[in-house]
């Protein structure tokens, strides 16, 4: 079954045509200059979707290091995703201004010169000042991959970028949180920004010298709308900052949040605005106009629910229900990373041959299917057990992100690429975001529900709840001869008993809406509209 048996079918503009086709620059460059250039902009990327979670694992050692408040630690991961998600946007219009050489050159050096000095924080304010730098510098890296990827190759290579570089996308953030534990313990916190200097300065040098793939249109410079500027920076920042804070501080009941909140909306209301009546807008929403897109937008936005909220669940698990080391979560959680490896060609083959929709409805599927394995999760759950819903969610990504670029993009006229490709990535950042923001809150608000209905069935059931607590208090009392301390110490452990129940039927509340989300998220797949014909759009970032 083919995409002519759909008899929806629209009209489009004609598609753009092939990049390489009257570019001197690529043109005169050979394969392997084109693989060396590519694969060094692979790497840039892979750091700075690797630095998003690499502390993670380690924030409790920056704490100590720094000697910093519970409240004030969270700043250090908060700070970076602000700033990032305001880049991601922005690098579609700096690109065509500086080139897109210069660009990441730029953005590679202030990232590795932003990570020496996280290395050298003496505070905690220097922390959170370094690591937005960081955050800003690093995602002008992401998007940029994929344009200049699908400019340097053409045909069966090309269809392999959105797969490798989803690849990219995926496991960097995966393989974060463990890596950056176990530097922190053969090391200290201070190396896991370290370690990003000598590949850093490799990528900044290496880039102006491998060649130029377009020029740089400093003019635009001047047209810089900074009323636009200033909306969309507060706009996403303070919405970052709301999904961010807002499960730990009980959402709007807390005055900063809720000033975030209203910060968020009035300079939502400016980015529009200025989206619409701006001569030189810095985003332009005109895409939006095309359902396709938009609906593909949508899909996209549950990848990064489904992406960031599983990668985050998985080992929050392990370290509060099991009570996981950081190199224990890390050797489980892998499984993830490892069948991705295996979905990336078969995304890429399929890409070419078949139909998105028929894709990325398998991928959503499975994804579905793999969240739906996790809602089955207990208090004894390992390896083993995980290992069988993770493969399933890991080799399912690719077969998610892949055909969404050829959905997002198939229908969009070529004039409004960069900005159609600049909107599809930030709704996948979103997506994350608010996906990691509802899963706290749900995984606290299921646990105290759970706590006050296993609290009640006790109380109809006492005799169960008393047998319970005399076994452990003689247990207990083979440890000290004192029976008001045993029975002390039997009451905490029936509690914490009763906590860690609650939390894993949490968890299993929380996959089971997660897996619901993306059958959900099937309606809109046979409602997008593309041309069969349609090549790969050249700035699909």
């Amino acid at each position: 079954m083919t995409a002519a048996t759909f008899d929806d079918e629209i009209p489009r503009p004609a598609p753009p045509p092939a990049p390489p086709v009257g570019n001197p620059w690529i043109a005169a460059m050979s394969e392997k200059r084109k693989f060396a250039l590519f694969a060094v902009m692979a790497f840039g990327q892979f750091m700075a979707l690797l630095d998003i979670q690499i502390v993670a694992g380690s924030l409790n050692s920056i704490q100590a290091g720094l000697s910093a408040g519970p409240d004030e630690i969270a700043w250090v991961q908060t700070a970076y995703l602000m700033a990032e998600i305001v880049m991601i946007p922005l690098a579609g219009f700096l690109s065509m201004a500086i080139s897109t050489r210069w660009l990441f050159a730029a953005s590679a050096g202030l990232f590795t010169l932003s990570s020496m000095l996280c290395g050298l924080a003496w505070d905690i304010d220097s922390m959170i000042f370094f690591r937005a730098l960081q955050g800003f510098t690093g995602g002008a890296m992401v998007p940029t991959v994929f344009a200049t990827g699908f400019q340097l190759f053409q045909g069966p290579k090309q269809a392999m970028i959105p797969a490798i570089l989803g690849m990219v996308s995926t496991l960097a953030p995966t393989l974060g949180p463990s890596l950056g534990g176990w530097i922190t313990d053969a090391a200290s916190w201070r190396w896991i920004f370290f370690m990003n200097i000598a590949p850093g300065i490799a990528v900044t040098l290496l880039i102006p010298i491998l060649g130029k793939v377009d020029d740089a249109k400093p003019a635009m410079l001047r047209k810089i709308d900074w009323v636009h500027l200033a909306g969309l920076a507060v706009f996403l920042g303070a919405l970052q900052y709301m999904l961010e804070e807002g499960p730990r501080h009980e959402w709007f009941t807390d005055t900063a949040v809720a000033g975030a909140a209203w910060l968020s909306f009035v300079g939502m209301l400016v980015f529009f605005e200025r989206s619409f009546f701006s001569k030189f807008p810095i985003v332009s929403l005109a895409p939006l106009q095309n359902p396709t897109f938009g609906m593909a937008c949508v899909l996209n936005f549950v990848i990064g629910f489904g992406l960031y909220g599983a990668t985050y669940l998985v080992p929050v698990f392990l370290g509060r229900v099991r009570g996981y080391s950081s190199m224990e979560i890390g050797t489980t959680v892998f499984v993830a990373g490892c069948f991705m490896f295996f979905g990336a060609p078969i995304a890429a083959s399929l890409s070419r041959k078949v139909d998105p929709r028929y894709v990325i409805g398998v991928g959503f599927s499975l994804f579905a299917l793999g969240l739906f394995l996790l809602s089955g999760i207990s208090k004894d759950w390992g390896f083993n057990e995980l290992l069988w819903p993770q493969a399933v969610r890991g080799f399912a990504i690719l077969l998610c992100i892949v055909p969404a670029v050829s959905l997002s993009l198939s229908t969009v006229a070529p004039e409004q690429l960069k900005s159609a490709s600049g909107l599809f990535n930030v709704c996948r950042n979103l997506g994350g975001a608010v996906g990691i923001a509802l899963v706290n809150t749900w995984l606290q608000d299921f646990t105290r529900g759970h706590v006050l209905s296993l609290s009640e069935a006790m109380g109809t059931d006492p005799a169960a709840g008393q047998q319970m607590l005399a076994g452990l208090s003689a247990l207990f009392g083979r440890v000290t001869p004192d029976p008001e301390i045993a029975l002390a110490m039997a009451q905490s452990e029936m509690g914490r008993v009763v906590v860690q129940q609650a939390l894993t039927m949490a968890f299993q509340d929380v996959f089971m809406l997660m897996s619901g989300l993306f059958v959900c998220a099937l309606v809109l797949v046979p409602f997008c509209k593309i041309r069969r014909d349609a090549p790969v759009p050249a700035d699909a970032h």
